[in-house]
């Protein structure tokens, strides 16, 4: 079989492509909304929760209307909960609809993952802060009707936040707004806005602010009520193929909104909630802005749906105190499609002080067929299987998820499936008043609306995952293409076009070892244009390693009958080398060329990091998979 070798150049200390398009990255812009019905944020705690990747950092947080920052450093793995001031918390707090500079940015030198939260002890909603690179220009709200508290009317809301001058911001087709660097639109209504479309003419942040919602409809104030807060993703990066796990409150809520017109949904263990204002009840045919609710149960596994064309997905926690040990109120997360997986992910509780939360949990979903490969690196140490909760097998989306409780507050956990795996967070209360949140921990924030890929690999993570293999076959995948222009694909290699290419699908070259910039120029049916850039890296191997005497481009395709493993180094001319296996550290092994352990077992991603005093670091990526059975077998290769 073909094989493609990942090894990674540069600076890069990962075991997946960290600078890829996912939720971890460099430079991050947020914002608050009004939270309740109160106008005084001094009620609220505002903390930002910053997870160190695996470089130590520095860390700048500019206030925009302050004009003000801080820098503090952060080691690998560190968890540093920033805490706002009353003058902060004012500087960043929107009330009233209009525009403001109410924003922060949040810069750092190396990728580090974003969470955040504002609210009170009982009302604490959280969501993931996502990077620049996963910006757009086009975003539906995905929100709830809002409810009345102690007797004043909520607010559904959004926040729109301008990372570049001159931004216009539309409203279902009105100029509502422009905006320069930093500058934020908010906007209220008495009115549940889920399906209201906003677009902008530059990438923007883009965040869902509920004031309090009754989820699922029909539940009163004060029994059901709860704040929404959550960044959503732009409309590029919207799949068709959704698995939406269950959180251990054993019943959620799904919302469905539809991006094109005549847009059909197939979905398979929820079910269609009627009454819900504004919602629909068919499936089939649904309109640009359209949405279906559907109440999903643990008992069934999770949902899977599918749709023609692309969609926006949310999942709400609900009110419960039905459980006795678990007491929840409404929470919000945005759920990435199938395609939006990731080989590792690093994530943290948001276990914040103040908050009325008692239990955290990581809901994790990945490939029933290898669901038992995924492992978890906690604070560091080896990585083990998951444990503290049970897997639910979906059998018609083939996906299985696991509720794992995080029982460290201030430890790291790194995830891993070479299939992929999605993390999603969220807690409850389980001692007193209802109380909890939901969000998106950890996935990949890919282009999916017009994407290339070179041997499989999406353009966008190709910069990280250079390939060892002279041809490369190019394939596009793009919503909306122009039926007939001449010109509806075009292809670039280094600027320059390749005619032979034009509207190809699907095509083929042999390349030297080198660095190439690969375009493609996509025209849509309404006549818009669109380029996507990648940088492919064909590469030599500067470094080589052997498990048990098999080459590391071979490790892939093998299981190890044993569980005893020797490991050996070719590297010339190095200072110091380094082995990391599933994230973490072999230190035991640092500057050595031949090593051994006893592996249980598993699948395991291995990397062998060199530094030369002369050139860059190299890292060469391989895995590892262990599994002795109870009789004696010949190593087995995998076809």
């Amino acid at each position: 079989m073909k094989k493609i070798f990942f090894i990674v150049l540069g600076a890069l200390l990962a075991v997946s492509p960290i600078r890829a398009q996912n939720t971890s990255g460099t430079d991050f812009w947020l914002t608050f909304g009004r939270v309740i019905i109160w106008d005084d944020p001094s009620f609220f705690s505002f903390r930002i929760r910053i997870v160190g990747g695996y470089e130590p950092t520095s860390v700048r947080i500019d206030f925009t209307h302050l004009g003000t920052h801080d820098v503090f450093n952060i080691n690998p793995h560190q968890i540093y909960d920033y805490i706002l001031d009353n003058t902060q918390k004012n500087a960043v707090y929107n009330k009233t609809t209009g525009i403001t500079d109410y924003s922060i940015r949040i810069t750092t030198q190396k990728p580090v993952t974003v969470y955040t939260m504002c609210g009170l002890a009982n009302y604490c909603p959280v969501t993931n802060v996502l990077p620049v690179t996963a910006f757009g220009t086009e975003y539906y709200q995905i929100s709830y009707l809002p409810t009345i508290v102690s007797g004043a009317s909520g607010l559904d809301a959004y926040a729109v936040l301008a990372t570049q001058n001159n931004t216009q911001v539309w409203h279902n087709g009105n100029l509502e707004a422009t905006l320069n660097e930093g500058d934020v639109y908010y906007r209220t209504e008495y009115a549940d806005m889920t399906g209201a479309h906003i677009t902008t003419n530059h990438p923007v942040a883009f965040f869902a602010i509920n004031q309090s919602a009754d989820i699922p409809h029909n539940y009163i104030w004060p029994s059901g009520a709860g704040p929404l807060f959550q960044q959503l993703a732009p409309v590029n990066t919207w799949d068709k193929s959704f698995f939406v796990p269950v959180t251990e409150i054993e019943k959620d809520i799904v919302r469905v909104v539809v991006s094109k017109n005549g847009t059909n949904i197939t979905q398979t263990g929820g079910t269609v909630r009627t009454g819900v204002p504004g919602a629909q009840t068919s499936l089939t045919n649904l309109q640009a802005g359209d949405f279906v609710e559907l109440e999903i149960e643990l008992s069934n596994n999770g949902c899977y749906i599918e749709t023609n064309y692309p969609v926006g997905v949310c999942s709400y926690i609900t009110y419960n105190i039905n459980f006795g040990s678990v007491l929840t109120i409404p929470s919000q997360t945005w759920v990435p499609g199938i395609n939006q997986s990731v080989i590792t992910a690093q994530i943290a509780p948001v276990a914040f002080s103040g908050t009325a939360i008692t239990h955290h949990y990581a809901l994790i979903y990945t490939p029933s067929a290898t669901k038992n490969n995924t492992k978890v690196s906690v604070g560091g140490a080896t990585p083990t299987a998951l444990s503290g909760g049970i897997w639910h097998d979906n059998a018609i989306s083939g996906m299985s998820f696991y509720s794992m409780p995080l029982t460290n507050p201030n430890a790291t956990y790194i995830f891993s499936n070479l299939e992929g795996v999605i993390i999603f967070g969220y807690g409850f209360n389980n001692t007193n008043a209802p109380a909890s949140y939901y969000y998106l921990a950890y996935s990949a924030m890919r282009d999916l609306d017009a994407a290339f890929f070179a041997n499989d690999i999406h353009f966008q993570d190709l910069e990280d995952n250079p390939i060892c293999e002279s041809e490369i076959t190019f394939r596009a995948k793009i919503e909306g293409l122009h039926p007939t222009a001449a010109d509806k694909i075009r292809w670039f290699i280094d600027g320059a076009e390749q005619y032979a290419e034009q509207n190809n699908i699907s095509w083929s070259r042999t390349f030297s070892v080198g660095e190439y910039e690969i375009r493609m120029l996509v025209r849509y049916e309404n006549n818009d244009t669109v380029s996507k850039t990648g940088t492919l890296k064909i590469c030599s191997f500067d470094a080589d390693f052997y498990v048990n005497e098999i080459h590391h481009s071979e490790l892939p395709d093998i299981t190890f009958c044993e569980n005893e493993m020797y490991f050996r180094a070719e590297v010339e001319d190095w200072e110091s080398l380094e082995w990391w296996i599933g994230g973490v550290e072999e230190v035991a092994a640092r500057n050595q060329t031949t090593w051994d352990r006893v592996f249980p077992n598993g699948t395991y991603p291995v990397e062998l990091r060199a530094f030369f005093a002369n050139s860059d670091p190299v890292s060469v990526f391989s895995t590892l998979n262990v599994f002795k059975a109870w009789i004696k077998m010949r190593n087995i290769k995998r076809e």
